[in-house]
């Protein structure tokens, strides 16, 4: 699985040129710094967890695997009705079902099922940052460990 991110990664930033940023997600949101130490828009990638199980005596292992994606956005626009800016409320949503787009159903190796959004949400973080979170999930079969 050790390729799975970056070719999640280069699919994503292929997919969604307007991004700034597409990277591995190791907490870059939830700084206790005054600014993020990403650009904005940015896809950030990770938190990827399994529930494995054995398969026979060989090493072989099967999983289900769940991974994080979540898109953040910059919301400086005053966006309230009678703004005139109430358009960008649709570009965010726009840019987070074209995430879904290009993720929903995808296989990135060979020894994974494709990929199935289990869950969605969108929060709000200091500083005017909106995050549309997305979880997958799919099998893997795990081959590494054989004897």
């Amino acid at each position: 699985m050790d390729e799975l991110y970056l070719k999640i990664m280069q699919h994503i930033a292929a997919a969604m040129p307007q991004l700034s940023l597409v990277d591995e997600d190791y907490g870059q949101l939830e700084t206790q710094e005054d600014t993020y130490p990403v650009t904005f828009p940015c896809v950030l990638v990770g938190n990827m967890s399994g529930d494995w199980k054995d398969l026979g005596y060989s090493g072989a292992q099967e999983g289900t695997v769940t991974l994080t994606v979540r898109l953040a956005i910059d919301c400086y626009d005053d966006t309230h009705i009678g703004s005139t800016q109430e358009q960008r409320i649709a570009g965010r949503q726009e840019q987070a079902r074209q995430l879904h787009k290009a993720l929903q159903t995808r296989r990135f190796v060979n020894d994974m099922g494709p990929l199935s959004r289990v869950k969605s949400q969108d929060y709000a973080l200091p500083h005017g940052i909106k995050v549309y979170e997305q979880t997958y999930q799919f099998e893997y079969h795990d081959m590494s460990a054989m004897k």
